[in-house]
């Protein structure tokens, strides 16, 4: 404990933590005015594994009750991590244990057909009732866009479809193709606002029977088909093609090759628009705990390795867009809602789930807050002048879009 304690004590210049350590001693922390936590540790390992693997032993053991909080509450103990995360980095320890990720991120094994399905299963086959409880209406699982700060939850996510709707600069009766096409929403609001035909493909055989039941529901059942099918087992040709959330789990290896599928895809006159969490700073690798628990397979890719996959398929970059805090907003949202029913999730999935997902959504939104975590949108086309030269296209699309809206948001 005592290096431990010299390490943390350098690390902690805001805020103040106190750690009773396994053995009931007592170990205070602190810097300039900020948030104060008082954790315990039960087990003598955590001593050490707290040294050298921060984020993974601390997740796993508060996932365990192994670690518990005696003052403040998690939001707090993140906060103060985030607070302080430059400085925990800086120590000689943490940029050894970096530098070897680096080397090794290479090796992980790549995201075939048959791994990507296992690992989509491991995170969106959990339980559709779960993702009710905090998601919203439309059940769309990424970054909502926030144009005002008044925005509900509900309102940001029908923001986020007409802007990504406006940029795909629809024509009536045009084949649409949506990559990892969740619960439908994308797919239901397309067909329904700009009168399109939509395929959408999933891995999860729970995204897929529901999407397919939402667009019987909402009468959209001949222009809205869903597929349980990787997209690399797609054939045909689309007018357009549309990818939310779903990049970030194709796997390092898979970032160039997932760019020539999608202009095999496209039309020549086609356009693509890809919606994705990256990062700043050059790539990285994806959080230990976050690999383990939450994203088997999953790594964000920083913008400049997007754009050399692009490069390598010879596809026309027409328009980037940067959403910064959008994204934190949206967890931030999903984190109230969660807590709001968490009585409901810890029936249906047990109190460790409800200890892990917290912790996920919690160093989800921090990630954006206060790291390197972003999205980006990047929008494609196989000829230079497919799109109009200007922008006003897109913002003049949205307001045309949004005064046809009768509905807040597909029903769920």
């Amino acid at each position: 404990m005592p290096v431990l304690n010299k390490i943390l004590g350098d690390f902690i210049r805001v805020g103040s933590l106190t750690i009773i350590d396994a053995k009931g001693r007592r170990h205070v922390l602190a810097g300039a005015p900020g948030p104060t936590v008082t954790i315990r540790l039960h087990d003598t390992k955590l001593h050490r594994q707290l040294l050298l693997k921060p984020e993974l032993y601390t997740g796993e053991a508060y996932m365990d009750g192994r670690l518990t909080i005696e003052q403040g509450t998690l939001r707090d103990l993140l906060t103060l991590y985030g607070l302080n995360r430059t400085s925990l980095r800086a120590q000689p320890i943490q940029k050894t244990m970096r530098a070897w990720v680096k080397r090794l991120r290479g090796l992980a094994p790549k995201n075939d057909v048959k791994r990507s399905k296992k690992n989509v299963e491991a995170h969106y086959d959990l339980s559709n009732e779960m993702y009710r409880l905090f998601l919203d209406e439309g059940l769309n699982y990424s970054c909502a866009y926030y144009r005002s700060p008044d925005d509900t939850l509900e309102a940001a996510q029908v923001n986020k479809l007409r802007h990504i709707a406006a940029k795909l600069d629809l024509k009536p009766g045009q084949k649409i193709l949506d990559i990892g096409c969740g619960w439908g929403s994308m797919a239901i609001y397309l067909a329904r606002a700009c009168d399109v035909e939509v395929l959408g493909v999933t891995l999860s055989t729970q995204q897929h029977a529901l999407a397919t039941q939402r667009a019987a529901e909402a009468g959209l059942s001949d222009r809205v088909r869903f597929e349980l099918r990787d997209y690399r087992e797609v054939e045909g040709r689309f007018d357009r093609i549309v990818s939310v959330g779903m990049f970030e789990h194709v796997g390092l290896a898979n970032l160039a090759p997932f760019f020539t599928k999608v202009r095999q895809l496209l039309t020549d006159d086609g356009v693509a628009l890809l919606h994705s969490i990256g990062r700043k700073g050059g790539p990285g690798s994806t959080g230990a705990w976050v690999k383990k628990y939450i994203f088997p397979g999953g790594y964000a890719p920083a913008l400049s390795e997007t754009m050399t996959a692009i490069e390598q398929a010879k596809l026309w970059v027409t328009d980037v867009e940067i959403w910064r805090l959008h994204y934190a907003e949206t967890l931030l949202a999903w984190g109230g809602r969660f807590a709001a029913n968490r009585d409901k999730a810890a029936a249906l999935l047990g109190e460790r789930f409800c200890r892990m997902w917290e912790f996920y959504l919690l160093i989800s939104e921090f990630s954006f807050r206060y790291g390197k975590h972003m999205v980006f949108h990047i929008q494609l086309t196989k000829n230079v002048d497919t799109l109009p030269l200007a922008r006003d296209y897109i913002t003049e699309a949205e307001r045309r879009l949004q005064d046809g809206e009768t509905v807040s948001a597909p029903p769920a």
